[in-house]
């Protein structure tokens, strides 16, 4: 299948390029169709080719074929945001460590008190009440969306 997952990449890729925003809407349906695959081939493509590491946003919507954006944010054209997201937070973070970032983040005037507490408030325990295990996996791949999005 790594064939079939390389073309199906390649192909969002190129979809990215043509783009002059870098944002791109697609239908998971239409793509499994057009690829003549199931449509949990495009997730794991969007899932392990795709992610914040890579310096991909994702937002998926359910319902009418399951239409997913993918958003392209050049990390690679900032150093400090690369090493923040893929060396700082890694996979996993705990909450204390989290929380000195927005600080840090705050204090730099990278984002407002008002966006830092929105930050915060995401990634809290209480927030994350319904992940029972592995919160701190959960809470660096939120905080990292939060980045990207912030970085767009």
């Amino acid at each position: 299948m790594s064939g079939l997952s390389n073309i199906i990449e390649n192909f969002i890729k190129q979809m990215l390029e043509e783009t002059e925003s870098g944002i791109i809407e697609i239908g998971r349906n239409n793509l499994a169709e057009q690829f003549g695959c199931a449509p949990s081939q495009i997730n794991y493509v969007l899932s392990t080719r795709f992610t914040p590491y890579k310096g991909y946003y994702i937002e998926s919507r359910r319902g009418g074929g399951g239409y997913i954006k993918i958003v392209k944010v050049g990390i690679e054209e900032d150093e400090d945001m690369e090493e923040l997201i893929v060396n700082t937070i890694g996979d996993s973070i705990t909450k204390s460590k989290a929380y000195h970032i927005v600080e840090s983040l705050i204090e730099e005037g990278m984002i407002s008190e008002r966006e830092g507490r929105l930050m915060t408030a995401s990634i809290e325990d209480i927030a994350l009440k319904g992940v029972p295990k592995e919160k701190n996996r959960v809470r660096a791949d939120i905080l990292k969306n939060m980045l990207l999005v912030l970085m767009r």
